[in-house]
């Protein structure tokens, strides 16, 4: 019986050694499969990413082989090059200068816009594989990819004029696709010269280097109501039309007093009215009614607190609401003060979004790479991001933004060539009561011609329908000439 039993022991001990390197086998095998999944993960989709990071120094190894690829509009203006001398002296030349100067960047003393976020497209050659084997044996260089964006040359024109001496941003989206197609930022700076200002441009107090239209922070105003608005639609499905408020031109609660802009005072509106009017003490009343918690989770869900997307560098969306705060926290953030900050670049995407029936299409510069012979190597194509909202949702928004044009701040808008839609915005910064930055957020579109949306924020400019109004007419106009 004892031998029995020690024989059965042993066998049990045996089954459990057995399961034991089975779990250690599967183990290993399930590891060397994630790290397969990962590699392949990492070639196929991430490694042009991790390549193209501008802490790889390794890529400017490339340049030694390649002539940095040109970049052009989408008609083909030359907006950056790479120009050789007689000694082989290679000087990258920006031919349109200061009006491309944010959103084309630079590539010396560090690289920035589309010189940083497709370097290696740039430093990346199609040419004909038995030239680049006798550029290689005759101690020559191949020529880099040109790359195509989307960039509009009139429209990105139009824009940078339109700004003028001022500071501020200007960005332009076409909703059904996510083209951008024109960007401008000032102050602005000479790529040309950006050697030798590199010293004054980073002690410059106006920081010129930065990109405002996609990392300038910005309390956004007024503009800001179209997310209220949507939010309070969402907490009242069934009976946002019976909103009644009687503005007198000023609110008050918690010892803390919001006047409506240039002491106006509304009278009897209903939501639609209000929004179009841009009451400030209508939409202070609505966001203490508000439930914080949806609230937060409605300006997460348009991107306005975040990173926005897309392939191009933005800074990160902040909105800092939560249960508890005060009322005084709450009434100004309503009306998109209190500790809300965006970008220019955000707002376009937003109202893009609104345009196009809620769905955001991903942002994007680049329409296709050619070759030094003109093949086409790369394209890129619209592609759906999400949906910010539903089509019912949209379509109430774009209701109340029509009359922002129609009977509101925006009336400079109201015109036969175009419909358009929008929302101006007058946003205090600072210690000085009444100094403000001018906003407009808002689209065009005509049967046929398709849809333009625009952002447009000016630095301390007072009114947004006032200053930032006539510089997106002056984009539709363009756009529909």
């Amino acid at each position: 019986m004892r031998k029995q039993e020690r024989q059965t022991e042993k066998k049990e001990k045996q089954k459990l050694k057995s399961k034991e390197f089975a779990l250690v086998a599967y183990l290993f095998i399930g590891i060397f499969l994630a790290m397969i999944a990962y590699f392949a993960y990492f070639q196929i989709m991430k490694s042009e990413d991790f390549i193209n990071n501008p802490y790889n120094s390794r890529i400017d190894e490339f340049s030694k082989r390649v002539i940095r690829g040109d970049i052009v509009a989408s008609d083909g203006t030359v907006l950056a090059t790479t120009v050789t001398d007689d000694d082989g002296n290679e000087t990258r030349k920006y031919p349109q200068g200061r009006t491309y100067a944010h959103v084309v960047g630079f590539s010396e003393n560090g690289k920035a816009g589309i010189e940083s976020d497709y370097n290696f497209q740039l430093l990346r050659s199609h040419t004909f594989v038995l030239n680049q084997i006798a550029y290689e044996i005759a101690g020559m260089k191949s020529q880099g990819d040109t790359l195509v964006t989307t960039l509009d040359c009139d429209l990105q024109e139009v824009a940078y004029n339109a700004l003028g001496q001022r500071d501020g941003a200007v960005v332009a989206i076409e909703p059904e696709t996510g083209k951008i197609l024109a960007m401008v930022s000032k102050p602005d700076y000479d790529p040309n010269t950006i050697v030798s200002d590199w010293e004054t441009l980073n002690e410059d107090e106006n920081s010129s280097l930065l990109n405002r239209a996609t990392s300038g922070l910005y309390p956004p105003g007024s503009t800001f109501k179209i997310a209220t608005t949507l939010e309070y639609i969402r907490e009242h499905p069934t009976n946002y039309n019976d909103f009644d408020y009687h503005c007198t031109g000023s609110i008050t609660s918690d010892n803390y007093t919001i006047h409506c802009f240039g002491g106006s005072v509304h009278g009897q509106l209903d939501l639609g009215s209000a929004f179009a009017k841009s009451c400030n003490t209508a939409f202070s009343d609505i966001g203490l009614q508000l439930d914080l918690d949806q609230y937060a989770k409605t300006v997460d869900g348009l991107l306005l607190n975040g990173k926005s997307p897309g392939k191009i560098n933005s800074a990160k969306n902040r909105f800092e609401l939560e249960k508890g705060d005060s009322d005084s926290e709450i009434m100004a953030t309503a009306i998109g003060q209190g500790n809300t900050l965006v970008t220019p670049y955000s707002m376009a995407l937003l109202v893009s979004a609104i345009r196009n029936k809620g769905t955001l299409m991903t942002p994007y510069l680049l329409d296709h790479i050619e070759s030094d012979s003109g093949q086409v190597v790369e394209s890129f194509q619209p592609v759906e991001y999400k949906n910010l909202m539903t089509k019912k949702e949209a379509k109430i928004l774009r209701k109340y933004m029509r009359q922002v044009v129609l009977d509101g701040t925006a009336k400079a808008l109201n015109t036969t060539d175009y419909t358009a839609a929008g929302k101006t915005g007058s946003a205090e910064f600072g210690t000085n009561k009444g100094e403000s930055h001018a906003w407009f957020v808002g689209y065009a579109s005509k049967k046929g011609q398709g849809s333009i949306a625009v952002a447009v924020m000016v630095e301390g400019a007072g009114n947004g329908g006032t200053v930032a109004v006539p510089i997106a007419k002056q984009l539709f106009d363009e756009y529909y000439k």
